[in-house]
């Protein structure tokens, strides 16, 4: 007999002991004893819980301590965690002799999520067992659990509130590739059978289904039609990938044999199922075959069994459903543990979702996402939280994208399954800025072109704003280019991070007119001299970049002075200066043809433009800074003046050089 999962759902109680059902009562010792013999967890914790209150003398102590881990097992069976936890902490302290009371108390603990207890409990049990992997799993699994609550999974998680009924409900798949339907597992009061499940006190469960209408909303569920459910239980199902055949769990019933689950086969009519026909999967009937799962090719059926060749508890397998005969497998040791792997969902040929208690998790089941690697062997992966939880967490199944339905037993002190929804929201990544002259004025019909180097290629055109803005992926290296007609083109790059967040960045083009000259910001000279200062670097390696992306433009580079000094002095200045910058560029690689020098000294005094009407109000926008105007300024105005006039600028001569 395996005790090996604290489920409130029928299957998986069911699946866990191979017992024959028959009915007992009253409050003595020998009637619990038989009703946990026989699985009925539910009537036994019961009678266990009459006897342990009639148990007050102080002789009666070590009684009521036994008394007390046998009612927690059978907690523990139903998923009642906080009642498990509660009564094998009063085992342990009226002295009960057996070992593993720690060890239960500890899983109680972490399916609780009291982590740190949990935690204390496995120390204390490896003190006693230092071998035991069970509670090695368990320490590694509730020092994990702290640390996956702490950094949540971007999954949106949330109780489907027309699927759940004050019952168990689990266990939803889709209908193979119809995302509007959707079959799931319940015991809710309007189930077929009349009688109540020994095991969980609940009614036996049916397959229901919820449909949407033709505005895509989901409708009330109801039973599934035709002759599929019956007295005994049904559920957790899977389809072909036509949706024509469904693989269904069915309890097995017969006369003086132990209770099993068994795999079944129904086929559609219409919106009819047919009666269920049984699947043959070995000769052997001891065993459980149960929570069937189809490979979207329609290949392989997964399932989950307690047959020989196992790790231990139950194991997930697969057969080859067009060969059978001699292709029975078992997943292999980086899927099935020595605990217990169950609800298979296959989503492709190499990725598989799986229930496992066996592998470190927050509690209870947890969900694992496996990806086959190219040597055959699988990458198991906890699916974090919110999806796991403390409780049972089981039985997935995905839509269309990265959305769907499972089962968990969270927030329930009953230990009733329910089903939740669960979505993976769209990153939301954004790049934004302006295209602008060199005036801060918006370029008019801007064109804007962003390529990835996953070959994403997108165009826009800016706004009449100049604003743009652009989706993107993460972790993805991009070059931009804006242009527009008149303009020379500006180039940006840049890698989008990779954090799992929304995120926008802010990109801006500043684009050169090819009609009037261009002030270089940021280009220096020393006193007097025409050498450049090393921080005019930055701005003379924009420019040679300005002119690798605009390969066929030809420009004339100037420099003007200020006022001060003999006309001839300042011109012979200026041209130094000019020519300065030209060696600069021609030694970034920029061709001597498409550079022209020219120093124009003081004889063009700068115009305010708008951009520097806004830097500096005392002057109007359109004032052209003469040496007559600047005369009647203020010192510290006329200083301000001079360093405007001082400037070095491009002019674009043609746009159709070509080198030869």
């Amino acid at each position: 007999m395996y005790t090996i999962i604290n489920k409130t759902s029928g299957w998986i109680v069911i699946m866990v002991l191979l017992v024959a059902l028959s009915a007992c009562g009253g409050a003595k010792l020998s009637v619990a004893d038989e009703q946990m013999a026989r699985g009925e967890f539910y009537d036994a914790s019961r009678t266990y819980r009459k006897v342990y209150d009639k148990l007050k003398r102080p002789d009666e102590r070590p009684l009521r301590g036994q008394v007390a881990m046998k009612m927690a097992e059978c907690y523990r069976r139903l998923g009642m965690d906080a009642r498990a936890s509660a009564a094998y902490q009063n085992a342990i302290r009226f002295g009960v002799t057996d070992s593993m009371a720690v060890l239960r108390l500890a899983e109680s603990l972490h399916a609780e999520g009291k982590y740190a207890q949990a935690i204390t409990n496995y120390q204390k049990f490896l003190e006693s067992d230092p071998t035991s992997a069970i509670a090695e799993t368990g320490l590694a699994g509730a020092t994990l659990a702290k640390n996956l609550k702490s950094n949540p999974t971007r999954y949106k998680v949330q109780r489907h509130k027309l699927l759940n009924s004050s019952r168990s409900d689990y266990a939803p798949m889709y209908a193979g590739t119809d995302f509007d339907m959707l079959y799931y597992t319940t015991t809710n009061e309007k189930v077929k059978g009349d009688h109540r499940s020994e095991i969980t006190g609940a009614k036996k469960p049916d397959i229901w289904v919820m449909k949407k209408n033709e505005n895509g909303q989901w409708q009330k569920p109801e039973p599934v039609e035709g002759e599929l459910n019956s007295e005994v239980e049904e559920g957790i199902v899977s389809f072909s990938p036509d949706g024509t055949t469904m693989y269904l769990t069915k309890a097995r019933r017969e006369p003086n044999a132990n209770t099993a689950v068994e795999i079944y086969t129904s086929q559609r009519s219409d919106a009819s199922w047919s009666a269920p026909t049984k699947f043959e999967i070995t000769a052997d009937t001891l065993s459980s075959y149960g929570h069937p799962a189809v490979s979207p090719d329609g290949r392989w059926l997964y399932f989950s069994s307690d047959m020989p060749g196992g790790s231990g508890g139950f194991d997930l397998w697969r057969i080859d459903l067009k060969a059978k005969a001699g292709s029975l497998e078992n997943l292999g040791e980086f899927i099935n543990t020595p605990g217990n792997e169950q609800f298979p969902y296959c989503r492709t040929d190499s990725v598989l979702y799986f229930a496992s208690d066996g592998h470190p998790g927050m509690g209870g089941l947890d969900l694992f996402r496996a990806e086959m690697t190219p040597s055959g062997g699988w990458n198991v992966v906890n699916m974090g939280y919110p999806i796991n939880s403390p409780a049972d967490d089981f039985g997935i199944t995905f839509g269309d994208g990265e959305h769907g339905f499972f089962s968990s037993s969270r927030g329930d002190a009953r230990g009733y399954d329910h089903i939740y929804s669960f979505e993976l929201p769209l990153l939301q990544i954004w790049i934004s800025g302006w295209v602008l002259d060199k005036d801060d004025e918006p370029v008019p019909n801007a064109v804007i072109r962003i390529v990835g180097n996953d070959g994403s290629n997108q165009k826009a055109k800016a706004r009449d704003d100049g604003s743009f803005r652009f989706p993107l992926d993460r972790g993805i290296s991009y070059t931009m280019l804006a242009g527009a007609k008149g303009y020379l083109n500006a180039k940006q790059e840049f890698t989008s991070d990779t954090i799992e967040e929304d995120a926008e960045y802010g990109v801006d083009f500043i684009l050169a007119s090819i009609h009037k000259p261009v002030v270089v910001e940021n280009i220096f000279y020393d006193f007097d001299k025409a050498s450049l200062r090393p921080e005019s670097k930055e701005a003379l390696d924009e420019m040679a970049q300005m002119l690798r992306d605009n390969p066929n433009v030809t420009i004339e580079m100037a420099s003007h002075t200020d006022r001060k000094g003999s006309e001839q002095y300042n011109m012979a200045l200026s041209q130094r200066r000019a020519q300065s910058v030209i060696d600069y560029l021609i030694g970034a690689g920029i061709s001597a043809d498409r550079l022209k020098p020219q120093g124009y000294g003081k004889s063009r005094p700068k115009t305010i433009t708008k951009r520097l009407a806004k830097e500096y109000p005392q002057f109007q926008e359109g004032t052209v800074l003469t040496e007559e105007f600047i005369d009647t300024l203020n010192e510290t105005d006329q200083d301000t003046a001079d360093q405007i006039n001082r400037r070095t600028e491009f002019q674009v001569l043609s746009i159709d050089y070509q080198m030869f």
